[in-house]
């Protein structure tokens, strides 16, 4: 990183709680909704799922801003094809990088000199760069800030649920993102005691890999069992969003940095990912 966004981290070591509950609630007045974007474990697709229905939500309109707190494995940059751009410091904050008019972005994988630097830092050097990023970002007037967290609960989530409540937390939730197999399904309940015990509100449940369609027969083939995510959110009394598929088109439109909802707009899937935003949105509204 260089020096400037250092500095800015010291500068956050010498703030004191109240003026940065002061300095958060002041950046983030204009958020309507935060939604942090959760899994129990890593490989279920979070960051994808994260991206497209970001993306869903810009095409609905709205003013969106998508912030990867995966500190040690941003991929957010690399999704969106981005990843060779840098923001810029204004005299109000840092810049956030715009993907569309109405969809930008920040990640601490702008900031590193090139996609293999490794961030080898403790837990208070991960928390000072989360509050950075919610405090020192001109985020501006947005309809919804999806954050991508890193898998479980620890710094990172804890760390941006903090700040998000400290600022008010109106309208601040988590979607948790599961695959249907039961060892990812038992992480991701342990999310949902994370949340209850934050007093975080759980806008809902996303079972990703849900299924693989044979492009050549038809068959769908559950690869990783079926329903566990949507049977764990009946159980858990979580609102269920829906099931999205495996397709290796998503994993091919990730690595080229063109998200899939942009790349095949009128297919299933993307039908299905829009579908989950239409009731995400829902569930945000309901918690006005």
């Amino acid at each position: 990183m260089n020096t400037s966004q250092q500095s800015c981290q010291n500068d956050s070591q010498k703030t004191t709680p109240e003026q940065l509950q002061e300095q958060l609630t002041e950046r983030l007045k204009g958020v309507k909704n935060r939604i942090l974007v959760m899994s129990g474990k890593g490989g279920v697709g979070k960051s994808s799922t994260a991206v497209n229905l970001a993306l869903a939500l810009a095409q609905e309109g709205k003013q969106v801003g998508l912030l990867d707190i995966d500190i040690h494995g941003p991929s957010i940059p690399k999704m969106l094809g981005i990843e060779t751009k840098r923001p810029l410091n204004g005299p109000e904050g840092l810049i956030p990088i715009s993907y569309l008019h109405n969809l930008k972005t920040m990640s601490v994988g702008f900031l590193l000199e090139n996609d293999m630097t490794p961030l080898i830092w403790r837990g208070p050097m991960k928390t000072n760069l989360i509050q950075q990023f919610l405090k020192d970002v001109i985020w501006g007037e947005l309809d919804y800030l999806v954050i991508d967290c890193p898998p479980g609960t620890g710094d990172e989530p804890l760390s941006a649920v903090h700040c998000l409540m400290s600022a008010g937390g109106h309208n601040t939730g988590a979607l948790l993102v599961t695959t249907p197999q039961e060892v990812a399904v038992l992480d991701v309940q342990k999310s949902v005691i994370f949340c209850r015990q934050l007093d975080l509100p759980v806008f809902g449940v996303v079972e990703n890999m849900s299924g693989f369609v044979c492009p050549k027969c038809g068959e769908t083939i559950d690869i990783f069992k079926q329903d566990g995510g949507k049977k764990m959110a009946a159980e858990l009394n979580a609102p269920f969003l829906g099931q999205i598929p495996i397709n290796p088109a998503m994993v091919e439109a990730g690595d080229m940095g063109k998200p899939y909802i942009a790349t095949e707009p009128k297919g299933p899937i993307a039908e299905t990912i829009r579908a989950i935003a239409g009731r995400l949105m829902a569930e945000c509204a309901a918690t006005t």
